[in-house]
């Protein structure tokens, strides 16, 4: 089982320069912890004392053993968890670590361990397979799964994923430029199944902004194939030309992009006269290099709580922590924030879904019905000197209806 598929469009970006999760904002909020007002996963002070019922028992499944790749990030997951546990200091919260050994098989007999042992909340599993094989076990004993699969196939009915799902990025990407007056779009999706979602996300996304997709073109990984795409797509931004578009859409990301953007510039494109727009795969080091993105835009989270994360981990495993190991952080926090509630609306869908969402590690983010997650992005703009933000992630999501994607 490849951790590499199951998890590239959370590592391509994961936004990578970021991290997530929970704090309930505004006057029907909590931090994360308990208590009411707003504050962050890495610096609110929770409630102290006992939560109603007792102990509190958390299963948190992960593949402790089986592939090596994937027992690494299982490993630092497992740590991040417990890390929540010493930031949050609540002792009457158990956190019951389960081995899924990475197969659908483990994952099934392990949740149902953790349910005969007296788990009220399920963290993990991490690979969509899993995700499957846990949910009839969760969804029988009625206890609630925060999964990290980045497969929204396996969302909903009690399964919430905390990962960032393909596509969860593209409506504030195109609601913005729509605000910025870019109605007409081309676009190119990588060949594959992101990309397939992400047009699909994009194409809805664009005709509830009042907007128009001229053209699509699909372009596959390797470079020379790229050629034909880019030089089909170029006559609508021809320099010399009146653009036929507003922006040129392109959700590529470090492993494809770096190939790509020099093909702009090799058909004459004007990348000055129509905007070139991406999503949060744009975000990695070096992407400013490139002078025909320079002055585009993209979604990100603040990578300061990541960066805050980061440096606790450090201080205390001694280790640098992969970029999945924030959900992990994330989801127990938010089970210890929850775990002061009476114990037969504890982690209900209603506490889950609260409509002012929770601020954590990677920002703001809220869980909708069909089990994905809302989250709050920035918008920044390439520069040769470094991304800068042009518009900031929203502080809360306030009455605001849950976008559509």
């Amino acid at each position: 089982m490849k951790l590499t598929s199951e998890h590239a469009f959370a590592r391509s970006r994961i936004f990578l320069g970021f991290a997530f999760l929970f704090v309930c904002l505004g006057l029907a909020a909590c931090s994360v912890g308990g208590g009411t007002g707003s504050g962050n996963i890495s610096s609110a002070t929770p409630a102290r004392g006992a939560p109603a019922g007792g102990t509190v028992k958390v299963a948190l499944l992960l593949p402790l053993t089986g592939n090596v790749n994937a027992q690494q990030v299982a490993k630092a997951m497992k740590q991040a968890g417990e890390l929540a546990l010493f930031d949050f200091d609540k002792p009457n919260v158990q956190l019951i670590p389960k081995d899924t050994r990475g197969t659908p098989d483990g994952a099934r007999r392990a949740a149902d361990e953790a349910v005969k042992e007296g788990a009220e909340l399920i963290i993990g599993p991490l690979f969509a397979n899993e995700v499957t094989a846990v949910a009839p076990v969760a969804q029988a004993a009625r206890v609630p799964v925060l999964a990290f699969s980045s497969d929204r196939t396996v969302a909903g009915n009690g399964v919430y994923l905390l990962s960032f799902v393909a596509g969860s990025d593209v409506p504030r990407m195109v609601s913005y430029a729509a605000a910025n007056g870019k109605k007409r779009f081309a676009a190119l999706f990588p060949q594959n199944d992101y990309g397939r979602i992400v047009e699909q996300t994009f194409n809805r996304a664009v005709q509830a902004n009042g907007g128009q997709v001229v053209l699509t073109k699909t372009f596959p990984p390797e470079a020379n194939g790229m050629l034909a795409s880019v030089k089909e797509l170029a006559p609508l931004a021809k320099k010399g030309s009146a653009p036929q578009v507003d922006a040129i859409f392109v959700p590529a990301g470090g492993d494809t992009l770096p190939s790509l953007a020099p093909l702009f510039p090799y058909y004459e494109m004007d990348t000055q006269a129509v905007k070139m727009i991406g999503l949060s795969g744009w975000d990695y080091v070096g992407v400013g290099k490139e002078a025909s993105l320079q002055g585009g835009w993209f979604p990100a989270t603040d990578s300061k709580g990541w960066q805050d994360f980061t440096r606790r981990y450090s201080e205390t495993y001694g280790d640098t922590p992969p970029r999945l190991a924030s959900l992990s952080y994330d989801a127990v926090s938010l089970a210890i924030s929850l775990s002061g509630n009476p114990p037969e609306r504890r982690f209900a869908s209603s506490e889950l879904m609260r409509a002012s969402g929770f601020n954590g590690v990677d920002g703001l983010f809220r869980l909708r019905p069909d089990g994905t997650a809302e989250r709050g992005f920035a918008i920044m703009e390439v520069r040769a000197t470094g991304n800068q933000t042009i518009d900031p992630a929203p502080a809360s999501f306030g009455t605001a209806v849950a976008a559509q994607y």
